[in-house]
């Protein structure tokens, strides 16, 4: 029987993506994005299949209305990047924490069995311990970064006061289709990837040499699906990644090497808010989640040049 499903930011990168795996295993979903970041493009091939609400969660009628005869929640709704935290901090802080709060709140009154949260690996900051581990305390270094630490935090006690069943998946890097490469705050494999494709030399913020565990989408869809209904999770915090740490100026060679060109970045200022390494002990989501993180960096980075490569020559 088809179960139903909202995901918040479900027409972002991540929401889509999770809401067309949805759709194509046969449940019903909606989503409820204002398209400040998502782009209704995303949903193009879902049209007719999924519910779109176009409304920020900050609306409590309508997330009482997103919420009704909901099973899950996928709350993805944020406002991402590290340097728009850092430039503009409290509509970060409204999006990602107060928002957050209000969307347990809907879910709690509409008596929704669970909620997975999309949480972020800015959360370790910059400790110098590798891997990063669940049980580690967290040093957070940007308001984007405590705004999604707090929105985790009220996860926890909402499972732990109210008995909402929550679940936070701390994504680490996340790359793949649908990646919006042109705003200043984009991801950096899209960036990367566009760049070479027009022409143009990739540009980095710093040495080049600061490392980040990858993760390509399908991993990220494979963790949600699996949060959703693992027993005995309720309240946990779990990262979801490959468990490898790759440089950037390693990410240009690859993308170089699938492209058939050869790739020099330029350099510019280290930005504000980034930290130098980061890399994912995933154990506790293999052991409790049953997840695999089946595919590695780079056939996610040939997955994903492939992509943009059709996406340009369309």
């Amino acid at each position: 029987m088809a179960r139903n499903f909202l995901v918040t930011g479900g027409a972002g990168f991540i929401g889509s993506s999770l809401a067309r795996a949805l759709v194509q295993r046969g449940d019903n979903v909606r989503i409820i994005d204002d398209l400040s970041s998502g782009k209704r493009d995303n949903l193009a091939d879902l049209q007719g299949k999924v519910e779109l609400i176009e409304a920020s969660i900050l609306d409590n009628g309508a997330l009482e209305a997103a919420m009704a005869g909901v099973e899950v929640v996928y709350h993805e709704a944020a406002l991402p990047s590290v340097p728009r935290s850092v430039a503009e901090p409290v509509p970060s802080h409204e999006v990602n924490a107060t928002g957050t709060l209000r969307v347990l709140e809907a879910a709690r009154a509409a008596k929704v069995r669970r909620l997975v949260y999309a949480g972020s690996s800015s959360a370790y900051g910059e400790t110098p311990t590798l891997p990063k581990v669940e049980s580690m305390p967290c040093s957070v270094l940007s308001p984007y970064a405590a705004s999604k630490l707090a929105g985790e935090q009220y996860c926890q006690v909402w499972s732990h006061v109210y008995g909402l069943e929550t679940v936070t998946l701390r994504y680490f890097n996340v790359f793949g289709a649908r990646q919006d490469p042109n705003s200043q705050y984009a991801a950096v494999v899209p960036k990367f990837v566009t760049a070479a494709l027009r022409g143009e030399s990739p540009v980095i913020f710093g040495d080049g040499l600061q490392s980040r565990d990858f993760c390509y989408i399908d991993n990220v869809i494979e963790a949600n699906l699996k949060a959703a209904d693992a027993t005995g999770v309720s309240g946990q915090v779990f990262n979801v990644a490959c468990g490898l740490a790759v440089t950037l100026l390693e990410v240009v060679s690859a993308v170089g090497k699938l492209l058939g060109k050869d790739l020099v970045a330029q350099h510019a200022a280290a930005r504000t808010g980034d930290i130098k390494h980061s890399l994912a002990d995933i154990t506790k989501a293999k052991q409790m989640l049953g997840y695999t993180a089946s595919v590695d960096v780079y056939e996610g980075l040939r997955r994903t040049v492939e992509w943009y490569k059709a996406k340009a020559s369309a």
